[in-house]
């Protein structure tokens, strides 16, 4: 890879990157609610020459065409969190019990600033770059609404797509991961049936209340003696409600789930024991209904293709050095930017971008702090460090990118 000086030229629109960030940072939205924040991002893209396009509702798209050349996808997503924001920031979010608690105001600033270095060194390169600004990643329905409302049809094909993710480690550093770097993520709501009774009564119920219980209970058996060792998988019953008073026996108990797995087969069978389980435990039980099954808020694998993450890890460190990149463990958080990539049927390659003062973090590690004194992603306490993060994110965008859009002659 050609090197690049303009990428360490950032001094020039660092600060309309810093007061784009506060000012989302002060104005979240949540997921399918990012009005403010799409015409936001369509105002910056005017300002840099790039027509706008609006897909699936809040989602916006740039296409900058710069000659023959292969064509990049880059996205960021751009929605918040109910949470209320407890930093203490002088640009601390204006809007009660919703923040970007989770980084996605500087993932948004990041690739507007990645964009405008790329349209301002077109002499650099050739091809298309397409910075898609995808709504609702929070509850996994906004990659799926612009793909509903034709993202495919309306967009040159990309060659590759990019993606990227603020973090809780050091700023200043970048890892990246082959094969899993993202679990899959899936939300069930379980209802169970029994029949109603006094207290007094017990004789004449089917106690969804016991029930759940031993649903809850055997449902522990499915990692511990159903999964294979060193296989990862997470079930956990974050909900289990039934009833409302002391001496009456309901007739529906409700419990809710959350499955983590890196592996699409071990998903499926997962699922399938769940189910095995409760049918099971409700026909011990005399239940006179068959139970009911409803997933939600599913969020796809994200697997880095093997030949993309070999080439973007390659540019970044020869850009920021091999002390600033690192391999990373896969984390159990969920994503659905892969759905995009998978429409297309191109490859991808998404890495995370550390967030957290370096002596601080430092600090942390060497005192053995880091769970309890770093803020992680959707705490009340997320805070980014502006710099050196929202230069770094910049240029990780722009040197990734830059790996496969074509290099014209710089010496001509």
């Amino acid at each position: 890879m050609p090197a690049f000086p303009f990428l360490d030229e950032l001094d020039g629109q660092l600060q309309w990157q810093r007061q784009l960030y506060q000012d989302l940072h002060r104005h979240p939205e949540l997921s399918l609610q990012e009005h403010r924040t799409a015409e936001r991002i369509e105002a910056e893209l005017a300002g840099l020459g790039v027509a706008a396009q609006r897909i699936g509702g809040t989602g916006v798209v740039g296409v900058l065409e710069n000659g023959a050349g292969p064509t990049v996808l880059s996205r960021a997503d751009i929605d918040a969190l109910p949470v209320t924001e407890d930093t203490g920031l002088e640009y601390s979010s204006t809007v009660d019990g919703v923040m970007h608690a989770c980084g996605h105001d500087m993932h948004i600033v990041a690739l507007l600033g990645a964009l405008r270095l790329l349209g301002e060194n077109r002499e650099a390169w050739s091809g298309t770059y397409i910075a898609l600004f995808q709504p609702a990643e929070e509850n996994a329905a906004g990659a799926q609404a612009m793909l509903d409302d034709g993202l495919v049809d309306k967009l040159p094909r990309p060659d590759v797509a990019l993606s990227q993710h603020v973090m809780p480690f050091a700023a200043g550093t970048i890892g990246t991961a082959q094969g899993p770097v993202l679990s899959a993520g899936d939300s069930l709501r379980i209802t169970v049936f029994g029949r109603g009774a006094h207290g007094s009564m017990p004789h004449n119920a089917v106690d969804p209340v016991v029930l759940c219980a031993s649903i809850v209970l055997r449902l522990q058996t499915i990692v511990s003696r159903e999964t294979q060792p060193g296989q990862f998988a997470v079930v956990t019953v974050g909900a289990s409600n039934a009833g409302s008073k002391s001496n009456i026996i309901p007739d529906r108990g409700e419990l809710l789930l959350n499955l983590r797995t890196y592996d699409t087969a071990l998903r499926e069978r997962i699922m399938a024991a769940i189910e095995r389980i409760v049918r099971g435990e409700c026909a011990a039980a005399g239940s006179p209904r068959e139970p009911e099954f409803e997933y939600y808020d599913q969020f796809p694998l994200t697997s880095n293709d093997a030949g993309t993450h070999a080439t973007v890890t390659a540019a970044l460190t020869e850009h920021f050095g091999a002390e600033a990149v690192f391999d990373t463990k896969p984390y159990t958080a969920s994503e659905d930017f892969s759905r995009i990539p998978d429409a297309f049927g191109v490859p991808y390659a998404y890495w995370f971008v550390g967030s957290v003062p370096p002596e601080k973090y430092r600090a942390a590690v060497e005192a053995g702090t880091v769970s309890s004194d770093i803020p992680a992603n959707h705490s009340p306490f997320f805070a980014p460090a502006i710099d050196p993060t929202l230069a770094i994110g910049t240029r990780a965008q722009a040197v990734a990118a830059l790996a496969y859009l074509a290099p014209r002659d710089l010496s001509a």
